[in-house]
């Protein structure tokens, strides 16, 4: 990667995609970053026996 392409990158506005908390986003909605939040938890809820059976299902 060229030296123009990287500070091309650094002057280009934030966007990012929130998953889980919800704090994250609003952090960077606050520094005036686009934010797209998706609200999101693990499968059972992140029991990782839990999550084990739910992966079984059909």
């Amino acid at each position: 990667m060229s030296e123009n392409h990287v500070k091309s990158l650094l002057e280009t506005p934030l966007k990012v995609v929130n998953i889980g908390l919800e704090s994250f986003s609003e952090a960077l909605v606050e520094q005036g970053v686009e934010v797209v939040h998706l609200d999101w938890i693990p499968p059972g809820g992140g029991d990782p026996k839990l999550a084990d059976l739910l992966s079984k299902l059909e």
